[in-house]
C-alpha cells in the first residue's frame, strides 16, 4: 500500500432519474444525504452494471439496518442481505432509479444508542484497467490517499462529503452482486475542479461552478 497526502477539492454527483423530484423525494425517505446528491430527469437508455456504486460507510451495524430498512420501505430493493463478514458489517441495495447503494460499517457490534449519521459517502468507479484510471485522474490534479496497487484506488477529498475510489469492474460488481456486464449510459454526471472531461471509462465530469 501507499500513501500520499496532497488536497483535493469537493466531488458533485448528479445521479441521472426517469423523474428528478421523484427520485429527490424517495432518496430523502431513504437516507436523507440532504444536498450531498442531486438529480436530473434523463431517458438515456442504459442496461445492465452501470460501473458504478455509492457507499454509506456509517459506524456500527444498528445504524446499517435502520438505513437499509428506511431504503426498502422507500422502494430500494435488496441485492445482498445485511450480514456480517470478514471486513465488519453490512448489506447492498438498489434504488428504483437502478443506483447500486452499499451501507457497511466495519464494525461487528453496536456500542452505544444506534442513530442515521452517516461517516463517509464513497463514490465507487467500476473502472476496466484501475492503474490506467489512476493515472488519468492524478494528471487531472487529483491526489492518492491509498493505492492498492492495480485492485483499488481512493482519493484524497479534504472538505468534501464524498470520497471518490477507483475498483475492477469485475471485482465491483461481484462485491454488488450483480453480472459486470452493462451498456448504455452510465447514468450519472460528476462535478468537480478538475474540469470537465470524460474519463477512461466514459465517466463525465463536469467543472464546478
Amino acid at each position: 500500500m501507499t500513501t500520499e497526502t496532497n488536497t483535493h477539492t469537493a466531488i458533485d454527483i448528479h445521479l441521472e432519474v426517469p423523474d428528478a423530484d421523484a427520485a429527490a423525494a424517495t432518496y430523502a425517505a431513504a437516507f436523507g444525504l440532504g444536498d450531498t446528491l442531486s438529480f436530473r430527469t434523463s431517458t438515456t437508455p442504459t442496461s445492465g452494471f452501470r460501473g458504478f456504486m455509492l457507499s454509506l460507510v456509517v459506524s456500527q451495524p444498528g445504524t446499517v439496518d435502520s438505513l437499509i430498512g428506511t431504503a426498502l420501505e422507500a422502494g430500494f430493493t435488496t441485492l445482498k442481505p445485511a450480514k456480517k463478514t470478514f471486513w465488519g458489517y453490512g448489506g447492498i441495495v438498489a434504488a428504483p432509479d437502478g443506483a447500486i447503494w452499499k451501507i457497511s460499517t466495519s464494525n461487528k457490534k453496536d456500542t452505544g444508542p444506534v442513530t442515521r449519521e452517516i461517516d463517509n459517502v464513497v463514490l465507487l468507479l467500476a473502472v476496466d484497467d484501475v492503474k490506467a484510471s489512476k493515472k488519468f485522474y492524478v494528471e487531472r490534479g487529483l491526489t492518492v490517499a491509498k493505492s492498492f496497487g492495480g485492485k483499488y484506488v481512493e482519493f484524497a477529498t479534504p472538505g468534501s462529503p464524498v470520497t471518490l475510489a477507483l475498483y475492477g469492474r469485475r471485482a465491483a460488481a461481484k462485491d454488488a452482486g450483480v453480472s459486470p456486464d452493462g451498456t448504455g449510459s452510465h447514468r450519472i454526471v460528476l462535478g468537480g475542479h478538475a474540469g470537465s472531461c470524460t474519463d477512461l471509462d466514459g465517466f463525465v465530469w463536469e467543472a464546478a461552478a
